[in-house]
């Protein structure tokens, strides 16, 4: 499982490395050390809370709000961690904690595709997760290094490398028409909320929308 999860994720994984050296090279814009930016990617491991970290670093650095916005935009591990639990039942301790640390939305993703093709490796989690963090840090400290070579890295098109990654993981969960529902109503009510509110609550109120209207067509189904 460890093996597999690994080999499957390398794809992935390259695109994920050019989304961090992003990242990397924008810490290093907003003052990071390449230190910092490194142990950043590596304790939080969080793409999308990241991004928004540095957009609201400053001096001083805004602890609370910080902390705030990671706790929001990473509540979506929760319904992540709901929809493996049944799979995960019954692991030792020391590896349930390692399959929750190397959860994300990528290696969730491509898990939950090899449990529905019939994957009862539990490891394959911890050896997706463990490929993507690799990737995500390594990458990381390269973006860093090279921050002051990379000035834009938008004007060149390396931010769409986040959007690439979602839409090929989205690709796989296509199982026809009944999707359209649920992934629509949640892609309405994230713009919705973002444009009425703002901030990173349309992700947790969006995703929160698409998974209760899939339940309910899953129920009505069976």
């Amino acid at each position: 499982g460890l093996l597999r999860g690994a080999r499957r994720t390398v794809p992935i994984g390259a695109a994920v490395a050019v989304y961090g050296t992003v990242f990397g090279a924008l810490a290093a814009q907003a003052g990071l050390s390449s230190l910092e930016a490194v142990l950043m990617s590596g304790l939080v491991f969080a793409g999308a809370a990241q991004f928004i970290a540095l957009e609201l670093w400053g001096t001083p650095v805004p602890i609370f709000a910080l902390a705030l916005t990671a706790l929001v935009v990473n509540l979506r591990h929760l319904l992540m961690g709901a929809t493996l639990a049944g799979w995960l039942r019954g692991l030792p301790p020391r590896r349930l904690a390692a399959s929750a640390a190397f959860l994300s939305d990528e290696s969730w993703a491509l898990t939950t595709q090899a449990k529905v093709s019939g994957e009862r490796d539990r490891g394959f989690l911890i050896g997706s997760g463990f490929v993507l963090f690799v990737c995500w840090v390594g990458s990381t400290a390269v973006g860093a290094v090279a921050g002051g070579v990379i000035e834009n890295p938008q004007a060149l098109g390396l931010d769409f490398a986040f959007t690439a990654v979602f839409l090929v993981l989205l690709l796989g969960f296509w199982r026809g028409r009944q999707e359209v529902i649920p992934w629509a109503s949640g892609a309405g009510v994230a713009i919705a909320v973002e444009t009425a509110v703002g901030g990173p609550w349309f992700i947790v109120v969006g995703g929160l929308t698409g998974s209760i209207l899939g339940v309910w067509r899953d129920r009505r189904r069976s």
